[in-house]
């Protein structure tokens, strides 16, 4: 039996789309934690965090939207479905603030916190670090964003999986 080629492509490209997905974007889940435990283990590993979290986002968060984006358009185009559809523009959407997310919010908030909390590090020398008003409520800020990326995130897997309206 004979596979016609654009069936093929369509496939690699779903498995490309959906691996970009889990483990560019699957790895994002795990930032949210990464805080808690470093600030409940002893805060001079904040700035570990904080570089952590800019090296995901940049090696891994953002490829994947890259591949996720350029992937769904091939599946749309190639698999007959209308940009017009709900689920297609809803994700598509999502995609879109993700990135933008990433790339203007989340690096350089993160470069700045680490900055900061590097500063406030060193400015404690031996003694314990007393974290400023400033850094506790930027990282508070960071973290419900963060939660609402995910939320995002979650929301257009549900949105490629049950495709409401197709």
């Amino acid at each position: 039996m004979e596979i016609p080629m654009a069936l093929l492509l369509l496939e690699v490209s779903l498995f490309i789309h959906t691996t970009a997905a889990v483990v560019g974007l699957g790895s994002t889940f795990a930032l949210a934690v990464m805080t808690p435990v470093a600030m409940g283990m002893d805060v001079r590993n904040l700035p570990y965090v904080y570089r952590m979290q800019s090296t995901i986002d940049r090696y891994f968060a953002n490829p994947a939207l890259l591949l996720i984006l350029v992937t769904g358009l091939y599946q749309v185009n190639e698999a007959g479905w209308s940009f017009g559809s709900f689920w297609i523009s809803a994700s598509l959407l999502i995609v879109i603030v993700l990135g933008g997310l990433v790339g203007g919010y989340f690096l350089p908030t993160d470069q700045k916190l680490e900055a900061m909390v590097t500063e406030e590090i060193k400015a404690a020398s031996d003694r314990p670090v007393e974290l400023s008003e400033e850094f506790l409520a930027k990282s508070k800020i960071e973290g419900m964003v963060g939660s609402l990326t995910g939320f995002l995130a979650i929301v257009a897997i549900f949105l490629m999986v049950v495709k409401p309206g197709a």
